[in-house]
């Protein structure tokens, strides 16, 4: 028979995504309204969008 002491092992990435999912359910507990904003989403995800090079410019002769 094997023994569990001593075989614990850690995911990591698993604790990770429970840390955030945990944040998240701490955040729309204390919003104003229904549902976060997905700025409010982003925010609590620590989630920066980088912009690529010419995406948000103006057309040539707008």
């Amino acid at each position: 028979m094997a023994s569990g002491a001593g075989t614990a092992v850690q995911d990591h990435v698993a604790l990770a995504e429970i840390e955030l999912c945990g944040e998240l359910m701490i955040a729309a507990s204390s919003a104003a309204g229904e549902r976060l904003s997905l700025d409010s989403i982003d925010e609590v995800l620590r989630v920066v969008r980088v912009r690529e090079p010419g995406r948000d410019e103006p057309p040539p002769g707008a």
